[in-house]
C-alpha cells in the first residue's frame, strides 16, 4: 500500500514526507501461547504468584488486574516469549477480536492464554505506546472490517494480522504523540475514578438516610398509591419532530434513572392516551431479565403521554414521588418478590400493593429526596465531562496519527 492509497483509505490529506507506511510482519514479532501448550481453565488459579491475561481482562484499552487469574510457575515458566514485559501491547486473537491493551505496569510475572497476542517492535525506532494509540484508532479498525468484511469470523489469524500497514512519523514524534495521548488517558482515567468514588458515596448515602427510623411508617403501597398502566406508544410513533411530549417504556431502562427531568422523546396523538401527573412514579412491568423491573423513576411534569408497559404509581397520601424512587432503588430484592414470569418476565400493581413502604414525614421525605438528586445531578454533570474528554481524546488521535497537526 502506497500513501495515495492510503489517503484514499482514510479520506484524509497525504502523510508529511517525513512520514513512513510501515508493515507489521517486517517491523514487530507476534507471539502467543501455542495450541500445543494445552493449558486449560481448569488450571486457573484464583491467587497466586504468576498472572495469567484472557481475553476477558481487557479494559478501556489497559489490562483489569483484579480480574486476572493465575497458573502456576511451570505455565509461565513454558514460554518466555509471552513472559509480559512492561510497555508491551496486547492484541485478542479470539472471541471479541481486536481488543488492545497497553502494559503500563506488571503486578506479578504474567503470561498469556491462547487467545492473546503480544506485539513487540524489532527495534529501537518504533515507540511502544505510539503503536498502541495506531491499534486503538481508526486505521486498525478499519483493518479489521476488511478482513472480517461478508463473514462471522471469531479470530484473527496470524497469517492476516501481519499485513497490517501503519502509519509511522520519527521516533521523537511518535514519542510526542504518545505523551499527549497518554495524558488524555489519564485526564479520562482520574474522571472515571472520581466518578466510581462519587457512585459508591450516594449508595452509602442512600442506605443510611432511607434507613427506617423510630418515628417512620410503614404501610403498604396499595394504602398510599394507586395504580394505572400506560397505553400504546410503539417505537415507530416516536420522533423529536413530532408535537407531544412522551415516555416510552423502554426509557425506562435507558434514558431515566430515579428522577425525570428533560423528556426525550414526542409522538403526534394524544387521542385517548394515558397522561402523567406531577408526582407519578414509574415502573417498568416487562422485561427479559428482572432485575431490571425493579427500577422507578418520578416525573414531575403534568400531560406527558405514557406508553404501554409502563406502570404508573400515583399515591393518594401526600408521598414525594422523588423518594419513593430512591426507596425503590434502595430496595431492589424486596420489589423483586413480586416479579413473576420465566422467559418474560412481569411486574403488575397488584401484586406490586402488597410490597411494605416505609417513609418518614413529608419535609424529611423531600430533604432525602434533595440530597440523593444532588448527588446524582453531580455525577450527571461529571459523566458529560467524562464523554467530552472522550471525544477531545478521539479528536486529537484523528489529527495526530495522520499528521494534520504536528508536535515537532
Amino acid at each position: 500500500m502506497v500513501k495515495e492509497d492510503l489517503k484514499k483509505q482514510t479520506e484524509m490529506r497525504l502523510l508529511p514526507e517525513d512520514w513512513e507506511l510501515l508493515n507489521l510482519e517486517a517491523n514487530f514479532t507476534l507471539k502467543a501461547r501455542i495450541g500445543w501448550q494445552g493449558l486449560t481453565t481448569a488450571e486457573y488459579l484464583n491467587d497466586g504468584d504468576y498472572g495469567l491475561v484472557t481475553g476477558t481482562d481487557f479494559k478501556n484499552g489497559y489490562i483489569d488486574w483484579d480480574n486476572c487469574v493465575f497458573v502456576e510457575k511451570m505455565r509461565f515458566d513454558q514460554d518466555r516469549n509471552i513472559q509480559l514485559k512492561k510497555n508491551d501491547v496486547l492484541v485478542t486473537k479470539d472471541g471479541t477480536i481486536g481488543k488492545i491493551a497497553f502494559i503500563d505496569f506488571l503486578p506479578k510475572p504474567t503470561t498469556l492464554n491462547s487467545g492473546v497476542f503480544v506485539v513487540r517492535p524489532k527495534s529501537n525506532n518504533i515507540n511502544n505506546r505510539f503503536f498502541y494509540y495506531i491499534l486503538m484508532s481508526f486505521y486498525f479498525d478499519d483493518f479489521l472490517l476488511k478482513i472480517t468484511a461478508g463473514s462471522t469470523i471469531i479470530h484473527l489469524y496470524q497469517k492476516d494480522f501481519v499485513n497490517f500497514n501503519f502509519v509511522c512519523p520519527p521516533l521523537p514524534e511518535q514519542e510526542a504523540i504518545a505523551e499527549v495521548l497518554s495524558d488524555c488517558d489519564a485526564w479520562v482515567e482520574s474522571l472515571e475514578k472520581i466518578i466510581s468514588k462519587k457512585r459508591l458515596i450516594k449508595q452509602g448515602a442512600m442506605q443510611e438516610l432511607l434507613t427506617p427510623k423510630e418515628n417512620w411508617e410503614v404501610k403498604k403501597l396499595g394504602e398510599v398509591a394507586q395504580f394505572l398502566k400506560g397505553k400504546g406508544l410503539p417505537k415507530s410513533e416516536l420522533d423529536s419532530s413530532f408535537e407531544y411530549d412522551c415516555i416510552h417504556y423502554g426509557e425506562l431502562f435507558t434514558r431515566y434513572k430515579e428522577l425525570i427531568g428533560d423528556v426525550f422523546s414526542r409522538t403526534n396523538s394524544n387521542i385517548n392516551a394515558i397522561m402523567s401527573k406531577h408526582n407519578d412514579v414509574l415502573m417498568p412491568t416487562s422485561d427479559v431479565t428482572p432485575r431490571g423491573l425493579a427500577t422507578a423513576s418520578c416525573i414531575k411534569k403534568d400531560g406527558v403521554i405514557l406508553g404501554g408497559d409502563i406502570l404508573i404509581i400515583r399515591f393518594f397520601m401526600e408521598i414525594d414521588g422523588l423518594y419513593f424512587s430512591y426507596f425503590i432503588s434502595n430496595n431492589k430484592e424486596e420489589v423483586l418478590k413480586f416479579v413473576s414470569g420465566s422467559t418474560v418476565y412481569h411486574l403488575y400493581g397488584s401484586e406490586l400493593s402488597n410490597l411494605n413502604f416505609e417513609f418518614p414525614l413529608p419535609t424529611e421525605q423531600t430533604r432525602i429526596a434533595t440530597i440523593l438528586s444532588d448527588m446524582d445531578a453531580e455525577i450527571d454533570a461529571l459523566e458529560k465531562k467524562l464523554n467530552k474528554a472522550r471525544q477531545i481524546k478521539q479528536g486529537m488521535m484523528q489529527e495526530l496519527l495522520t499528521g494534520r497537526v504536528r508536535l515537532l
